[in-house]
């Protein structure tokens, strides 16, 4: 079993930057790869970014990429994503997500994941 809660969601104005975290607990055979996920309201969940545990492998949304960095403190079992350049367009609930395997070609999938936290909110005004 693996518990995951996130933190630092708020509201920022566009332009500005975020980074909200992931703290896991549990079992590290659980979750080889840990993932950032968004569900702004009344859109299907997305992945935002992926990275794997053992080596520190990252996969990107096309949407974030160059502007949202995903890194890990394996020693705290935690995940961070900085989110930089922020638009109105990320304005989403956050999800952290963990997965048994990683796949370069289904890691934004979100049936791909066996356990989520409750989300933190992130806002971004115009």
């Amino acid at each position: 079993q693996v518990q995951l809660v996130e933190s630092g969601g708020g509201s920022v104005q566009a332009g500005g930057s975020l980074r909200i975290s992931c703290a896991a607990s549990g079992s590290d055979a659980e979750r080889t790869s840990m993932a950032w996920f968004r569900q702004a309201a009344g859109k299907e969940r997305e992945g935002v970014a992926v990275i794997t545990i053992d080596g520190g492998r990252t996969n990107y949304a096309t949407s974030v990429k160059g502007r949202f960095t995903i890194s890990q403190d394996n020693a705290k079992k935690m995940i961070y994503l900085q989110m930089n350049s922020l638009k109105p367009e990320d304005t989403a609930m956050y999800y952290c997500a963990a997965g048994r395997m990683y796949s370069p070609s289904r890691w934004g999938d979100r049936n791909w994941y066996n356990y989520w936290g409750q989300g933190t909110q992130v806002t971004v005004s115009s």
